[in-house]
């Protein structure tokens, strides 16, 4: 009864796997956005029917929040990998660069999201908090480095990163993001003591004698 009980319960392993690939679909198929970001693209892209689809996200809204939630997590993830790397300015580094991509399909699910962060501060709640811990914890390990600058917080460089992605529409912005990206952890970077450039004064030489 109880393994009967656990049978019902428990997501069969092609349902799972259908679920995966819906997502990771969903996720390409809305960050390149425009009319071919319909659920009929999404289904296709996973390899599945458009009925499956709809078993596993009864809404549209429902997709766009899932595809949401599990990005939050993959970069909650990250920081705790990068968390482990040698430098740390480069694993910051690293972890804004892939916000860049979460950015994309954001923006292409732009409409729904906006309804549903309406509906639920809860979701609002659960990516701030996500990001900003995940963002913060690779913060205070560059600065504990002394390679990066003290007064600068987790929510300055979301806002940065989010008002950098913003400001382009044109297609191909992502690559001038992620360059803009570039110069500005390196405009954070504790820049050394620069090098006195005082001149020491030479002993002067001592006058030639002069021949009688």
């Amino acid at each position: 009864m109880d393994d009967h009980a656990d049978q019902i319960r428990k997501p069969r392993a092609d349902a799972v796997r259908n679920r995966e690939r819906v997502l990771e679909a969903a996720k390409v198929v809305f960050s390149a956005g425009g009319r071919e970001a319909s659920l009929e693209a999404v289904a296709k892209r996973a390899g599945v029917g458009i009925g499956t689809l709809y078993r596993h996200f009864p809404t549209r809204e429902d997709l766009f929040e899932a595809v949401y939630r599990r990005e939050v997590e993959q970069l909650s993830e990250l920081a705790e990998q990068l968390r482990t790397a040698k430098d740390p300015v480069d694993a910051l580094r690293r972890w804004l660069r892939s916000n860049v991509e979460f950015v994309a399909t954001k923006k292409g699910m732009s409409a729904a999201l906006a309804l549903t962060f309406q509906s639920s501060s809860e979701l609002a709640a659960f990516s701030m908090d996500r990001l900003t811990k995940a963002i913060g914890s690779l913060l205070d390990r560059a600065v504990a480095a002394g390679q990066m600058r003290a007064d600068v917080s987790p929510e300055d460089l979301l806002r940065a990163l989010v008002g950098m992605c913003y400001m382009h529409d044109q297609p191909g912005w992502q690559s001038s993001v992620l360059r803009m990206l570039d110069v500005f952890v390196d405009g954070l970077r504790v820049q050394p003591a620069a090098k006195s450039k005082t001149r020491i004064a030479k002993p002067a030489k001592p006058a030639a004698k002069r021949k009688r």
